[in-house]
């Protein structure tokens, strides 16, 4: 679906993605732990950042590349000597520099080794289901709910979010399967609302200076000379007399507040000397950032990375560092944005499909590879400061074109569901495991 009849789609019911479906009765939130002290302490908030079609980790990892060089189907050289490598082992122009900054400030996180034993087992790099299984976090064919979804309605069921929430989830992506809910049914106010990067106001009635409305077979005409307050009143009325009881109508009671409320939010300065850059990805981190702050009611956003490209790099690579480089660079405007308003509960957290191999092949890109990087920013009340973690190793399956980093045989290590298990925990649930099929959270001291 194109974006912009996406959100069209969305503006009228709170911008809801997903249809109250129940196919199966799987999740029983009755047997979800749930800690009020902690959720209310964290008081969590995060950005989803999914990195579509799998990025390669060599953006935050160098460290085996002088080994990599040498066997690499093409040259490294590829890249015009702009692979300089920082102390870190980061990859200075694809937002290397960016992220030695935040690892010095204490404001980054880097988990190197990422890595799915069971995708190795099954020899599974497929799109479509790593995508499935990290955004629902389950590494089966398990078709539970998606991550925020299932957050959202253990808030509810737990008694922790109330139907008064404004805009509790939010997508700046389109449909996600994050928000899925094969096997429950999402609470209506609790599905997630569609924005646009530049919060252009989904709820906002836009006026002609002529419009029509049918009433016992005759069309009247209105709108000459009447008031926008006037036309509102008018439109409000039908609103109630057409809509029988239900959601579309209490949407519809909420229009006006909410409309009041995004364009109040779109209205807010940014503090001094915090600017973002000119893109549209960019443009989506200020807005989120900009709703969090502002509104304790939102819990998490989706953006992914729409406007930086897809990481699906078979071909033609080149971009990536450039690609790498906005990406951090929002990130870490970001960050300065939330110290300047004072907020140490705002996270962002990256992850995508899987890694790549490191291979760089006769179309100057790399194909699917396992071991992926796994980023945490800010969160600085529940996140501890943990550096970098994880040790890769170079692997060469003596094939063509394959060569792949792997955890070394002391390296900490963890399945991709670890990082959903990570967003339950901090969200107050206590026995993430059961809804991870026994992935536990990110240990090495991440959580506080």
């Amino acid at each position: 679906m194109r974006r912009r009849s996406f959100l069209k789609a969305a503006a009228l019911t709170s911008g809801s993605l997903i249809s109250p479906i129940s196919l199966k009765a799987k999740t029983n939130f009755r047997d979800i732990e749930f800690d009020a002290d902690t959720y209310n302490n964290n008081s969590a908030q995060t950005i989803i950042v999914f990195l579509y079609g799998g990025a390669s980790e060599l953006g935050a990892n160098l460290t085996n590349i002088e080994q990599i060089a040498p066997l690499s189907q093409n040259s490294y050289e590829y890249f015009e000597n702009r692979m300089r490598i920082t102390s870190n082992k980061l990859w200075a122009e694809a937002g290397g520099d960016a992220l030695e900054r935040l690892l010095s400030a204490k404001e980054a996180n880097i988990f190197r080794t990422c890595y799915s034993k069971i995708r190795d087992a099954n020899n599974n790099k497929s799109h479509g289901s790593c995508v499935s299984q990290n955004q629902r976090g389950v590494m089966s064919s398990d078709d539970s709910g998606g991550i925020i979804s299932t957050i959202a309605q253990t808030l509810y069921e737990k008694g922790a979010i109330s139907s008064d929430a404004k805009l509790p989830f939010i997508s700046m992506e389109g449909e996600s399967i994050l928000y899925a809910t094969p096997d429950f049914t999402l609470e209506s106010f609790l599905r997630p609302t569609a924005l646009a990067a530049d919060l252009s106001n989904p709820y906002k009635r836009r006026y002609t200076n002529r419009w029509y409305y049918y009433n016992d077979q005759e069309r009247d005409t209105k709108g000459y000379n009447a008031t926008r307050a006037e036309m509102d009143i008018e439109m409000d009325s039908l609103a109630q007399s057409l809509n029988i009881d239900g959601d579309i109508r209490a949407n519809f009671e909420r229009r006006v507040e909410l409309e009041e409320f995004i364009d109040a939010i779109d209205k807010t300065t940014l503090p001094d000397q915090i600017e973002y850059d000119n893109n549209d990805f960019a443009q989506k981190m200020e807005s989120a950032v900009k709703i969090l702050v502002n509104n304790p009611d939102t819990k998490m956003i989706s953006i992914g990375s729409g406007g930086l490209g897809s990481w699906d790099d078979h071909n033609e690579a080149e971009d990536y560092p450039a690609r790498k480089e906005a990406l951090i660079g929002a990130i870490e405007t970001a960050l300065k944005h939330m110290k300047a308003e004072k907020k140490d509960n705002i996270n962002i957290v990256v992850w995508g499909d899987f890694g790549r191999n490191v291979n760089l092949n006769s179309s100057n890109g790399w194909d699917h590879g396992n071991t992926q990087n796994f980023y945490t920013f800010g969160g600085k009340r529940y996140f501890n400061h943990v550096g970098i973690v994880g040790e890769t190793r170079l692997e060469s399956t003596g094939g063509l074109n394959r060569l792949f980093l792997k955890p070394t045989s002391t390296s900490y290590t963890f399945e991709p569901a670890s990082i959903a298990a990570t967003l339950y925990s901090i969200y107050g649930i206590t026995n993430p495991i059961y809804l991870t099929g026994g992935f536990d959270v990110i240990k090495n001291g991440l959580l506080k």
